[in-house]
């Protein structure tokens, strides 16, 4: 009995494996406007800046083409931002990762006002952006 079970537990993780999705990004709605996939777009990315792909997201962003593929590269020195142009693949962006520039830099948060209605966007949960 222990046999057939050990059979069918396999046979559910072989099956699982292959019918399970690929792993997807932020932004991959945006994939089929974009000329440049994403297994090359990491390429250009590691090859620009060597490490390990922590974060990664296709977005409309200003520079370029406007699509961009933006990844959040790991190394011993720290986090590294490298957008890659989503339909010619140049590197638009190799910095170290800072603050959000949609949200205007670099973001204090205290608690929120009394009189406060909603959190600032973007701020987090209890934050009040200043």
């Amino acid at each position: 009995m222990e046999s057939i079970m050990n059979r069918i537990l396999t046979t559910l993780c072989v099956v699982g494996a292959f019918a399970s999705p690929a792993l997807a990004f932020t932004g991959q709605d945006f994939e089929p406007s974009a000329k440049v996939k994403i297994p090359a777009a990491r390429s250009v990315a590691l090859k620009a800046h060597p490490g390990s792909i922590a974060a990664e997201e296709l977005e409309r962003e200003k520079g370029g083409s406007g699509l961009r593929y933006s990844f959040d590269i790991k190394t011993a020195a720290g986090t590294q931002e490298v957008g890659v142009d989503a339909m010619s693949g140049q590197v638009l962006e190799d910095a170290p990762e800072g603050a959000d520039p949609d949200y205007g830099g670099p973001v204090a948060c205290r608690p929120a006002p009394a009189n406060a209605s909603s959190p600032s966007p973007g701020a987090g949960l209890n934050c009040w952006c200043s």
